[in-house]
């Protein structure tokens, strides 16, 4: 297949390049600097059609969407908050308009998404057919959703790929804590009962190319394993995968203060169910917390990138 992908540069970004073309697809990554070789494309996610020219996604078969702000990258300053909607709201807006005025559009969008959509549940199991929560990041995930479905009334096949925590020691969640815990500072955050929904980037990825094999998928997909964990788990899985100790508890201020924004990943609590990956028969490569931390902790490091965790 001939996908495209925007986002490219990110943590899933990048890696998703990398096993798509491992996998013999050909892919084009949408850049918002100059093309730097045959294999990208110029596009502006604050321009009109995204500024894309028609040549550059002629013959496309599926396109991948995951641009957008790094949800971990910075605290959230009321700039930042307005970059974090804007650069998924707005580019995904601009890249279905380029899409829907192709003369042969591709057959399937996958769109990036969160299970910030289903907001803060205290815990409580949700599946793809929950309504949108409330919160900042639900109302970004909602309206980001929304931008998509005019490709789905064009006749576009669109999937809305709503990504839980993502770990990796390259970015997100997983990174910020890890020097903690290797000083022996890691903790059970709060009373530890907030539920965490996570995903392996080698299942994230897989996931991407079964659901381009997919037709049948259309609409939201819980981009989650089928164990989520509480933050006590989560803390004395990954304290016995750096083999050091944790400590019983750290303050919730103490947390916001050292991570910003992407603490609201750690203490909202909602168990993401992902039915419909299960349904269709989705063989997970980590579905257990424990294997997916000493996997992703054993792998060669590389570059941070973005988080498009919820």
């Amino acid at each position: 297949m001939r996908i495209a992908v925007t986002g490219s540069s990110g943590l899933i970004g990048s890696a998703l390049v990398a096993a798509l073309r491992e996998d013999g697809h050909q892919v084009i990554r949408l850049v918002r600097r100059a093309a730097g070789s045959e294999d990208e494309a110029v596009w502006d996610p604050h321009a009109p059609a995204g500024g894309i020219g028609p040549a550059a996604l002629a013959g496309v078969d599926a396109v991948v969407n995951l641009a957008g702000a790094g949800v971990a990258d910075r605290r959230w300053s009321e700039a930042y908050q307005a970059q974090i909607r804007s650069s998924r709201v707005l580019g995904t807006q601009a890249l279905v308009s380029a899409l829907t005025s192709m003369s042969r559009p591709p057959s399937v969008l996958l769109s990036g998404s969160a299970i910030g959509w289903y907001g803060d549940t205290g815990g409580r199991e949700v599946d793809e057919a929950a309504p949108a929560g409330t919160g900042f990041l639900a109302e970004v995930v909602r309206d980001w959703e929304a931008a998509a479905e005019p490709a789905g009334q064009a006749g576009i096949r669109v999937v809305t790929l709503r990504t839980g925590i993502v770990l990796s020691p390259r970015g997100g969640v997983l990174a910020r804590l890890l020097l903690p815990f290797r000083l022996g500072l890691g903790a059970r955050l709060g009373a530890g009962s907030q539920v965490m929904s996570w995903i392996t980037l080698p299942d994230y990825t897989a996931i991407v190319s079964f659901l381009l094999t997919h037709p049948e998928i259309s609409g939201p997909v819980n981009m989650t394993t089928p164990n989520p964990a509480t933050n006590a788990e989560f803390t004395a899985a990954l304290a016995a995968a750096l083999h050091r100790p944790a400590l019983l508890f750290l303050p919730t201020p103490v947390l916001q203060l050292a991570l910003g924004g992407v603490s609201s990943d750690i203490l909202s609590s909602a168990r993401v169910m992902p039915r419909r990956l299960l349904a269709a028969g989705y063989q997970y490569q980590f579905p257990e917390l424990r294997g997916a931390l000493q996997a992703e902790l054993a792998s060669p490091a590389g570059p941070a990138g973005e988080s498009h965790a919820s």
